[in-house]
């Protein structure tokens, strides 16, 4: 059976996150009915991560075995008929080896996440950043981003449900940048490790928060890491601000 991977972008807000559910809609879900549009059979497809109900993307990526030797543009084509009008969308579908794998392949996982930093209600962004009104300093944040990086135990910014077999993780990018945009102030996080517990990307940037509206000192996120004590976390970001942005292969099949 061929097997391609595929390059999924998607607006998380009308899914209960990336897997299939039984009563709820979901992208993979929403991939699976496509695929069995064109190829009339029950179809399960691999991603490189789960995102949460809410949480959006630009670079998921996601493998499928097929029947028939599909040319990969006819492929994404005809998936990005079939899934019309839901908001998901191959962005591109590439032949890989029948042992790659979407998942267990992968050796990087990037995530943005964007915070508005305005007192006027969003409208064009509504739904697509996370909005804190008062006032954030850049430099407090980012000093304190530094006390997260490398390997940590990271039971602190780990969700009570997070399935993952340690929390112990390598963090190997966590840079905040300011900037003005038409919409106002944005703060973008972007972060980079080779795999990530449930919810931690969202643990740190609430509890960074927290430093640039003045609430906790640099060195208390240093101090809750220290902790291992999911107590000790700071407030979770909602998920709308949330995109996984790109996924790193050895030989990624989409350069």
């Amino acid at each position: 059976m061929p097997r391609y991977a595929l390059l999924v972008e998607y607006d998380g807000a009308p899914f209960a996150g990336w897997q299939r559910q039984a009563d709820q809609p979901s992208v993979q879900g929403a991939i699976e009915a496509a695929l069995a549009r064109l190829e009339k059979r029950d179809h399960t497809i691999a991603a490189a991560g789960r995102t949460d109900a809410g949480v959006h993307a630009y670079g998921q990526v996601a493998h499928c075995d097929m029947d028939k030797d599909w040319d990969p543009f006819r492929l994404s084509e005809a998936l990005n008929f079939h899934l019309k009008p839901l908001p998901v969308s191959i962005r591109d579908c590439r032949r890989v080896a029948d042992d790659w794998h979407a998942r267990f392949s992968a050796t990087e996982r990037q995530y943005i996440f964007r915070l508005l930093n305005r007192r006027a209600p969003a409208t064009h962004l509504r739904g697509f950043v996370w909005q804190v009104t008062q006032p954030l300093d850049l430099h407090p944040m980012q000093e304190a981003a530094q006390h997260l990086l490398g390997l940590h135990d990271f039971t602190t910014f780990r969700a009570s449900i997070c399935q993952a077999a340690s929390p112990v993780k390598t963090l190997d990018k966590l840079d905040i940048e300011q900037i003005e945009t038409e919409s106002g102030t944005e703060f973008r996080f972007h972060l980079a490790a080779r795999s990530f517990l449930h919810n931690q990307v969202r643990s740190f940037v609430g509890t960074l928060e927290r430093v640039g509206a003045g609430s906790w000192d640099p060195i208390d996120v240093k101090s809750a890491l220290e902790a291992c004590d999911r107590a000790a976390c700071g407030p979770v970001s909602p998920p709308q601000g949330l995109y996984l942005s790109k996924v790193g292969y050895p030989d990624d099949p989409f350069v």
